[in-house]
């Protein structure tokens, strides 16, 4: 039949529509992955301690197409023997001065393996060229121990292509891994910081990462009281209960520990979420784009004393009827632990 296509010709046919559509289907963008730690142990075993495992990696050099970064974070049991504790836990770079910059915090499930995804594209500015990495896990237990040989902790970080006015641009570290004693009136829980900024337009917010620990005190804190907490940064103020109280439902059920109970913003087997406060936009000042302006930040936890601690003029209220002196298992110091940052994107 005249002008019937042939198999070669109806191929190439094809072809040519491909083309002429693909030019205007949006693309897939592109990608990069870095495998920071693979199956990396973390355990504590008579005087070898790898609590803390130190790595470097290569990151992606500055790119401002990149706008999105996405780690992978899994946990698995060495020969098949987790830790059979619940366990704080943390992710971050170390900078060249040794200052420790946390990203991600979690808590271990009893006795099972793990695995989360969180966004960490608030960090991107942090996370180009080399860098050094860590992994902290607070175990106690290693190979052989009756109660698991600890971790096998692998974490991969993922580079996505995007809108470049969603990347973030600037990373302003205000507290990290700021471990804050509650309860005891001789030591403040309110932490300040004064810093400088460079004036620019554009977006800000604060991400805040807060988890209560401690047990058997006044009113069973820090892990199983909700208190509520506050951020404050150029003349605005935060406010909000530190509280998760679906662990029952959100976490793995087929962990082996009391994972029901609520805590202190926190679950055994879950990543913690943090806590994002939007400080809207900022316009262009119009002095000198070289003056820098003083911001004042401010951290605080609602008022509480804790009248089951060593020192306290009368011993009371301890929860599990424990004598006031800490013993490391029933009755733990009360405490949170405090990262925030500021961060801007145009």
């Amino acid at each position: 039949m005249k002008g019937r296509l042939d198999g070669t010709g109806f191929i190439l046919w094809l072809g040519l529509i491909g083309l002429f559509f693909g030019a205007w289907l949006p693309q897939s963008q592109a990608a990069t992955e870095v495998l920071v730690a693979q199956k990396q142990a973390v355990y504590f075993k008579n005087n070898e301690n790898r609590r803390q495992v130190d790595l470097s990696a290569q990151l992606p050099q500055h790119n401002p197409h990149l706008v999105k970064v996405t780690l992978d974070f899994s946990l698995q049991c060495p020969e098949g023997r987790c830790d059979a504790w619940d366990r704080f836990g943390t992710f971050g770079i170390v900078e060249a001065s040794g200052r420790y910059l946390e990203l991600f915090r979690f808590m271990t499930p009893y006795g099972i393996g793990s695995h989360w995804t969180a966004d960490l594209s608030d960090f991107l500015p942090l996370l180009e060229g080399n860098q050094t990495f860590r992994i902290f896990i607070d175990t106690w237990v290693g190979p052989g121990h009756p109660q698991g040989n600890g971790w096998l902790v692998t974490a991969n970080l993922r580079f996505e292509e995007g809108d470049e006015e969603q990347r973030a641009i600037f990373v302003q570290p205000l507290l990290s891994l700021e471990e804050i004693v509650y309860g005891d009136p001789l030591k403040a829980t309110r932490r300040e910081r004064s810093l400088d900024v460079l004036p620019r337009s554009g977006s800000a917010r604060l991400h805040t990462l807060i988890t209560g620990h401690g047990q058997g005190n006044a009113e069973n804190c820090a892990e199983f009281c909700p208190k509520y907490h506050s951020l404050s940064l150029a003349g605005q103020s935060f406010q909000q209960k530190i509280w998760r109280d679906n662990c029952a439902t959100s976490v793995d059920s087929q962990q082996h520990g009391n994972y029901r109970p609520s805590r202190a913003g926190w679950c055994p087997g879950a990543q913690v979420e943090p806590w994002i406060v939007d400080l809207g936009r900022e316009s262009k000042q119009s002095q000198s784009s070289q003056e820098a302006m003083s911001f004042a930040f401010q951290y605080d936890v609602e008022a509480f004393v804790n009248s089951c601690r060593p020192d306290a003029p009368r011993c009371e209220a301890c929860v599990f009827g424990t004598s006031c002196q800490y013993d490391g298992g029933f009755h733990t110091e009360a405490r949170y632990f405090v990262s925030s940052y500021l961060i801007y994107r145009p």
